[in-house]
């Protein structure tokens, strides 16, 4: 009944109680049980998922006593790397689109081109160095 009415299939709602984000009340035949309040939990991890937390930090968010205590710096931090990306898709997407119309006879031979490979390069380096630095 849960996922049908939240749209959420039944193995994330599975998964979901594994990792301690919801938490069902009971059994009927095979299928668990849920509180009603459920819906609205789910449309809350549904919502940090979609702002990219990760379950960890939801999690963290109804660590309380199961109410939600968000905290507002998480959000202002995850809002200024929300900013970060936009910019950075935004750059992309004038580029590709300098790239469709550039009169270049090559795109190799286009200065702009050539800066956002340059960019898209230099942005895969960082992602791999900063991997390695988490693993540390």
């Amino acid at each position: 009944m849960v996922a049908r009415v939240s749209g959420v299939p039944a193995s994330t709602l599975r998964y979901y109680e594994e990792r301690g984000l919801i938490a069902s009340v009971g059994r009927h035949g095979l299928r668990r049980t849920f509180e009603p309040r459920v819906v609205e939990r789910l449309a809350l991890i549904a919502l940090g998922r979609a702002a990219g937390f990760s379950l960890d930090e939801i999690a963290r968010i109804f660590a309380s006593g199961g109410r939600p205590k968000i905290d507002r710096q998480l959000l202002a931090g995850k809002a200024d790397e929300l900013d970060h990306t936009i910019r950075q898709l935004s750059a992309m997407r004038d580029g590709l689109r300098h790239a469709a119309a550039c009169p270049a006879p090559s795109h190799l031979e286009c200065p702009t081109f050539r800066r956002l490979m340059n960019v898209a390069a230099s942005g895969a380096r960082a992602k791999k160095l900063g991997r390695r630095l988490a693993k540390r």
